[in-house]
């Protein structure tokens, strides 16, 4: 596949759970931890629920506002994270962070759509937006 058609597929799937984001709502139950963050230079704002039982992340839900790299990396966080024990959660998360800082990541970890974001390396100044819900679902999950 050529580079502008990988390009394009990846805006493809960015621009999709933009407009059509999954799990995103919050719920109001005890069971779920939720924490919120913002990015104080472009506004982005999102909070992050979590429900895990036994070790593994049972659901994931998100609200908020922000640029369609947040928004859209809410939902593919969401749904990348959904089902998994949290310490692979937590080394998908740390992977991520990895590979939007342009830094060595394990490219056989299974990241779901979360690898459309690869490219925001290229972009310092969008880091924050790719960013803001996955530092949410990583505190949502601290001292599970």
């Amino acid at each position: 596949m050529k580079m502008s058609d990988l390009n394009n597929l990846y805006r493809q799937v960015i621009m999709d759970h933009y407009k059509n984001p999954r799990n995103k709502g919050l719920v109001g139950d005890a069971n779920y931890k939720k924490f919120h963050v913002k990015n104080p230079s472009c506004g982005d704002d999102i909070t992050v629920q979590t429900k895990v039982a036994d070790g593994t992340i049972q659901d994931v839900k998100h609200d908020g506002t922000g640029c369609s790299i947040c928004c859209s990396s809410a939902s593919v966080m969401s749904e990348t994270l959904m089902g998994k024990k949290v310490t692979e959660a937590e080394d998908i998360i740390d992977n991520y962070y990895n590979m939007i800082k342009g830094k060595e990541y394990d490219e056989d970890l299974d990241m779901g759509d979360a690898i459309v974001y690869s490219g925001v390396a290229n972009f310092p100044a969008r880091v924050k937006c790719a960013t803001v819900a996955w530092q949410a679902a990583e505190e949502s999950l601290k001292n599970e």
